[in-house]
């Protein structure tokens, strides 16, 4: 049963709500960033309460404990956008099956994000768990992305753009970019911000696993620069400038990176560094995206052929503009 026409979302429209969803879910890491680098991350030292006897800040709480509340707030609104999104596909008037587990994904990894986040509390800020909040985040952005890409996709089978060793090339690239934010939760875990002056760090040397981090960060970039030239050695296009737009973020997220290091990790630069984590992730994905695309099916001799031919090329070009 599809939508009637009074209800009916656009593709527009929905394109619009996936991406606005991309943009609230990399807002709340890096608030929550905020929540940390103030020491606000005990504000409210309960979860899901604020405080034993109430779910909201009290003045008594002070600033800390206003930063840490609105955090949470803001998870709501998060929510309220994923719901829209889901609301928008069910209205959708093409029905499209493909993006609803992903909308539903998105929608239900807010909700277990913040339990993750609720754990850090109830832990006092375990470093270990506060990295895992940080990786649960990333995940909800992965979705996300997948999601506002595939609104412009038909439901087609994938097929390849590139040769299968530069595929199997940029999934290897994918897995060291995961690995590079895995092991960047660790230097988080080991340097001064806590998110609370009693909260443990998690007993690693912040030089030597911060050069473990700067080797795997070499490692991505040097990948992804293979991959600008193997691209343009074969004639992808749009991977070619996928992969050039990942290199230009990987080389501002570095040098954040560098700088913070030699100037004692000052909190400004931590919370950069956290939103180019973000960057890095969907720069990365806009490469995977990149290495394959969706066509209707063919429906030659069918007086629909015309019509699928035109919404399989039209997506194409559509995706051509969205490589990030």
């Amino acid at each position: 049963m599809t939508p009637s026409a009074r209800f009916r979302v656009s593709t527009t429209v929905l394109r619009r709500l996936a991406l606005a969803s991309i943009i609230a879910n990399v807002a709340i890491v890096v608030t929550g960033g905020a929540v940390r680098l103030t020491a606000s991350g005990l504000g409210c030292p309960t979860w899901p309460r604020c405080t034993d006897e109430s779910y909201t800040t009290t003045q008594e709480m002070g600033v800390h404990g206003v930063i840490e509340f609105g955090n949470r707030l803001l998870t709501f609104a998060v929510g309220a956008i994923a719901l829209a999104v889901v609301v928008a596909v069910l209205l959708h008037g093409a029905r499209r099956r493909a993006l609803l587990p992903l909308a539903v994904g998105v929608l239900f990894g807010i909700p277990a994000q913040a339990v993750v986040g609720g754990i850090t509390v109830l832990t006092n800020l375990n470093p270990w768990v506060v990295g895992l909040h940080f990786l649960a985040s990333m995940a909800v952005i992965a979705v996300a992305y997948a999601l506002w890409r595939r609104v412009d996709e038909p439901d087609g089978p994938a097929r390849p753009t590139v040769p299968a060793p530069l595929r199997a090339l940029a999934l290897v690239t994918t897995v060291v970019s995961t690995a590079v934010l895995v092991i960047g939760t660790w230097v988080t875990g080991s340097g001064p911000h806590a998110g609370d002056q009693g909260a443990a760090r998690n007993g690693l040397d912040p030089e030597s696993i911060s050069q473990v981090h700067a080797d795997s960060v070499f490692l991505l970039l040097g990948l992804s620069v293979a991959l600008v030239f193997a691209f343009r050695a074969v004639g992808a296009r749009r991977a070619e400038r996928a992969a050039v737009v990942l290199v230009a973020v990987e080389l501002g997220q570095g040098l954040i990176g560098f700088v913070q290091y030699f100037t004692h990790v000052p909190a400004l630069l931590v919370g950069a560094h956290m939103l180019g984590s973000c960057l890095v992730l969907l720069a990365t994905l806009g490469v995977q995206w990149s290495t394959r695309e969706r066509h209707l099916p063919s429906l030659k001799g069918s007086k629909h052929a015309g019509r699928a031919d035109s919404a399989a090329s039209g997506p194409r070009r559509d995706r051509e503009a969205l490589v990030p």
